[in-house]
């Protein structure tokens, strides 16, 4: 797993073997921070990032200088390796929460720039994911919520879908 670009581009870092992770692909990855920086100043964004996994993408919104990165991610092991990095790489802007997705989109206050969401791709109630983060005024004005998910998913005809963009096995459904 690699970062991509910004400040620690090319950086090469080793998740634990092991993890019960399904990390972005390094193509998939660089195709939507394309995308990503078409439309905003990747500067001084701020992130949430959930079902963080290993952790890169945020690392790569961090690296990119987002003012914010906040994962949420569940299981320990995956906890210990994004707090080890964010240690060894000295992200200040980088937040971690361990718990349950939905527990913390109770949370209500929380605004950002950009939401991104990869939730294991056989999860139940990842086609409310879109509902949870639009309704419960997550986004900033103008902010995007992208949702990673396989193909059993269709999220073409959302009120609120901007586009969906398809890297092999990766899909994208971003809404506004």
């Amino acid at each position: 797993m690699r970062i991509i670009s910004g400040k620690y581009r090319g950086k090469i870092l080793h998740p634990p073997s092991g993890l019960r992770v399904r990390p972005t692909t390094d193509f998939a990855r660089e195709a939507l921070f394309n995308l990503l920086s078409n439309h905003f100043d990747l500067s001084g964004l701020e992130v949430l990032d959930l079902f963080s996994g290993t952790g890169s993408i945020g690392f790569e919104f961090a690296s990119r200088g987002a003012a914010l990165v906040q994962m949420v991610e569940q299981r320990d092991a995956q906890i210990r390796f994004i707090r080890k990095t964010i240690s060894e790489l000295r992200l200040e802007t980088c937040r971690v929460y361990q718990g349950n997705v939905f527990l913390f989109l109770r949370k209500k206050g929380l605004r950002y720039d950009v939401v991104f969401a990869d939730p294991p791709y056989d999860m139940e109630g990842i086609d409310q994911l879109p509902k949870r983060i639009l309704e419960g005024d997550f986004l900033k004005p103008g902010g995007w919520f992208v949702l990673e998910h396989g193909r059993k998913y269709a999220f073409d005809s959302h009120p609120r879908i901007r586009e969906c963009r398809k890297y092999g096995s990766v899909h994208f459904s971003i809404f506004e």
